[in-house]
């Protein structure tokens, strides 16, 4: 499907992927600057990762970020959180494991390794095929994300600053290592040793060496139930003082971990990325 969007156009598309070895759905926002485009310019790329049981649709119709990303020339790819129907026994059981619950990660338990592998579509698959499709710029591309997916965009991010210049967050899981949500998704797809499990923990890549040139951003609201159980940023912003890695972790009173919030932020994240690819 297609709509116009502050003369730009929001698409929802389907494709085969080869990571994940199914069909996957994921929306791109055009903004009308590609129409007046001359020939070789490009726009940066913006891919923002979703959180648990949420698919595009969430952000594509809660998250407002069209109006900005028509302003400032962005485009937005929002894609799927896992694989879906892969017949796998309890994939449905659990809304934090499973369908909707990809973790952004490459799965090395079986069954889920011959087609959990959203790290290999995020960073290797998905920009390739946008760059195919739409002009993008992939010298200039950023990532950000919410909750799980605050958690992808981290640790995607640190792992690939050439690939991704830009990093934020909407109220992040920062240590999946050492929370609940973490260990039952690490266990259940990495297995039980802990060495493992460092790849995909943010905090565990800033202690040894993984860093961001540019400011990485994070917002997160006091209200927020899973706050203290889950989230902890403040374990994140200890690791990058003492990896002298600029950080700005905004505590929003009031606000929970609803879209309502991250609507709320939208268009300063959208800013953030923009002063980082935009610059020069």
């Amino acid at each position: 499907e297609a709509h116009l969007s502050f003369g730009g156009t929001q698409g929802v598309y389907t494709h085969t992927s080869s990571a994940v070895s199914g069909e996957m759905e994921l929306s791109v926002y055009v903004p009308p600057q590609a129409d007046t485009l001359n020939t070789g310019e490009k726009l940066p790329v913006l891919f923002y990762l979703s959180g648990l049981t949420c698919t595009q649709e969430n952000v594509t119709g809660k998250g407002g970020f069209q109006q900005t990303a028509a302003e400032l020339g962005l485009i937005i790819v929002c894609p799927d959180t896992s694989p879906r129907c892969t017949g796998y026994a309890g994939e449905d059981d659990d809304y934090d494991f499973g369908s909707g619950a990809g973790f952004y990660l490459n799965a090395t338990e079986s069954p889920w390794s011959e087609t959990y592998k959203m790290y290999d579509y995020i960073v290797d698959e998905l920009p390739a095929l946008i760059a195919e499709n739409f002009p993008i710029d992939t010298d200039r591309m950023g990532v950000f994300g919410h909750s799980m997916g605050g958690h992808g965009a981290l640790t995607i991010g640190l792992r690939n600053p050439d690939l991704f210049k830009s990093i934020s967050a909407f109220s992040p899981i920062v240590a999946p290592s050492l929370v609940p949500w973490g260990q039952k998704a690490f266990t259940g797809y990495l297995g039980k040793n802990t060495d493992a499990w460092a790849e995909y923990d943010a905090t565990a890549l800033m202690k040894v060496g993984h860093r961001s040139a540019a400011e990485i951003l994070i917002d997160q609201g006091t209200a927020d139930p899973f706050l203290a159980e889950h989230l902890q940023p403040e374990l994140f912003a200890e690791a990058c003082v003492k990896a002298n890695q600029p950080l700005q972790v905004r505590m929003q009173a009031g606000y929970d971990h609803s879209y309502f919030f991250i609507s709320s932020f939208m268009a300063d994240h959208l800013q953030h990325h923009a002063k980082t690819l935009m610059s020069g």
